[in-house]
């Protein structure tokens, strides 16, 4: 996924997950991935960000590009509803990119490598639960295992160890947990000695964006190929 910022500066994020609204199918990211700002912009709530509507360049494994559009992004509706709920602003990280109909055939829902997901997960994680990630962009195979090890007691954020751990570039890349189902977006990355990433809670983003994205219910895409 390639959101151009300026002429010169795109931002390259992974997808995550594919959606479908009441009139248009959608591919996740995260709503950091349109941000205009400094990367260390710690609120959705007050950080720039392009607005909906915005083109995106979107990237299959091999296969040809096509075009869709910022739909839904966190960070342009809590800026318009005017939230202020630190949790919220911090950790509600989630964007959908609305792909053109005449590309609809070429969207395969399923996780590359891990197949899934087989729904939405919907009481977060725990600590020490395993999760599974596809994320390309630091060679080998791209999938990923690690464990959670923290919440940020809100349950919008998890806090995860992969290896090795996600990096710019695999922003918006899916979590599933040890069922494969969907349970997160990467959002950040930590400054620790284990530089685990914060990962979005994917049912509270969803929830946010049904009560107030405008689009209608937005319901998660089963994979059709089995959870390895």
């Amino acid at each position: 996924m390639s959101t151009q910022i300026d002429a010169r500066t795109a931002s390259l994020c992974t997808a995550d997950f594919v959606f479908r609204g009441p009139n248009a199918l959608y591919i996740g990211m995260s709503a950091h991935c349109a941000g205009t700002g400094r990367s260390e912009d710690p609120s959705g709530c007050t950080a720039p960000t392009l607005p909906l509507g915005t083109e995106v360049t979107i990237s299959g494994r091999g296969g040809p590009e096509s075009t869709g559009r910022l739909a839904y992004s966190s960070w342009v509706t809590m800026q318009e509803r005017g939230e202020d709920d630190p949790a919220l602003c911090r950790y509600n990280d989630f964007a959908l990119v609305a792909v053109d109909p005449a590309d609809a055939g070429l969207v395969d829902p399923s996780v590359p490598l891990l197949g899934g997901p087989t729904g939405l997960d919907t009481d977060g994680l725990t600590p020490g639960e395993t999760v599974y990630s596809f994320q390309p962009n630091n060679g080998g195979s791209g999938v990923k295992t690690g464990r959670s090890v923290a919440d940020d007691g809100s349950g919008r954020s998890h806090q995860v160890v992969i290896t090795p751990p996600g990096v710019p570039g695999d922003s918006g890349s899916g979590f599933l947990d040890a069922d494969g189902r969907a349970v997160g977006v990467l959002s950040t990355e930590f400054l620790d000695r284990n530089h685990s990433n914060g990962v979005a809670d994917l049912a509270l983003a969803l929830a946010y964006a049904d009560a107030d994205g405008g689009l209608g219910t937005v319901t998660l895409v089963p994979g059709t190929a089995p959870f390895a």
